[in-house]
């Protein structure tokens, strides 16, 4: 099957131009990370926790397996390097910019989600006890029941995040959106059965799963904590992976939506040079359906029996 070959759109050539047209969307990515991490300062709920409830908030507390500082390289570093090799291998700046534009939105918005949740919850977390109680002196209020810690207040607040996951939400949704790229790259589902390609696929979401795993071996979350911030973060992905590419299950799925506006503003300004890359296109498409649709009497009137 033929592919479309790309090449002429260059981040040297085309690169500020895109960036122009997208620059509203880079103002409010940068109001995004300011909102993250302002967030990340407030002052969550502090629930109602009684002593009966301290049973199942003594799990011990440990280091974490994924420090902070790494949710960053998993969720937008390894993705967005993916993205840059295929630039590398094709030269199409649209793609390289929406691809980063997509995974930047993706994982911002789901940790802004994660983390207004977070701090209006208010859970414990699993370990809570030892964050109130460091010494394992427990006190409570002798009128109302509730727990009258004396650790140190930076523990006692995070220890009032445990819903959603943050790891895991921040997790699937840059590695969630990898996957969707991925597939639309690679044509995951082009209807020929290679399974090798769904493994390629379901490689970023198993280790999106193993994250997700470490944060309840290391009692710095519930199950269901893991739960809701995996389908948080999954959700998000597709959202922002739409906004800029077809779905990777349709033919033009390999390439972002910019691109094939961008050959039809040429095909209206330059019918010639467009055409030539148009018709590469089609003659793509139509190749695929006639490959995919393949049965004994085609091939009898292809001549390939």
């Amino acid at each position: 099957m033929r592919d479309v070959q790309l090449g002429s759109h260059t981040v040297r050539s085309h690169g500020i131009k895109v960036a122009r047209t997208h620059k509203f969307d880079w103002l409010i990515l940068i109001f995004l990370v300011v909102l993250v991490m302002v967030l990340k300062i407030v002052h969550p709920f502090y629930r109602f926790v009684g002593k009966d409830m301290m049973n199942d908030l003594r799990y011990p507390f440990k280091t974490s397996t994924i420090p902070s500082w790494a949710l960053p390289i998993i969720a937008i570093v390894l993705p967005a390097s993916i993205s840059i090799a295929f630039y590398f291998h094709r030269i199409e700046v649209y793609d390289l910019h929406h691809s980063i534009l997509g995974l930047l939105y993706a994982v911002l918005t789901t940790a802004i989600i994660t983390n207004a949740i977070k701090v209006t919850v208010g859970r414990p977390r699993p370990d809570f006890f030892w964050r109130c109680f460091p010494d394992g002196k427990e006190l409570y209020d002798i009128v109302t029941g509730n727990v009258i810690c004396h650790g140190e207040e930076n523990l006692i607040n995070d220890g009032h995040k445990s819903f959603p996951s943050g790891h895991t939400s921040w997790s699937f949704a840059g590695l969630g959106y990898l996957a969707l790229y991925l597939s639309g790259k690679i044509k995951a589902f082009d209807c020929n059965g290679h399974v090798a390609k769904l493994c390629i696929v379901f490689l970023p979401l198993l280790v999106a799963s193993l994250v997700g795993i470490s944060r309840v071996d290391d009692y710095r979350h519930h199950w269901d904590d893991v739960f809701a911030g995996g389908i948080l973060g999954v959700t998000v992905a597709t959202f922002c992976y739409l906004q800029f590419f077809p779905a990777p299950y349709r033919m033009d799925g390999w390439g972002p939506y910019a691109y094939f506006q961008m050959l039809e503003e040429q095909g209206s300004s330059n019918p010639t040079s467009a055409a030539n890359q148009q018709t590469e296109g089609s003659n793509m498409i139509r190749l695929s359906r006639i490959y995919t649709n393949r049965s004994p009497a085609n091939d009898l009137e292809y001549g390939r029996v």
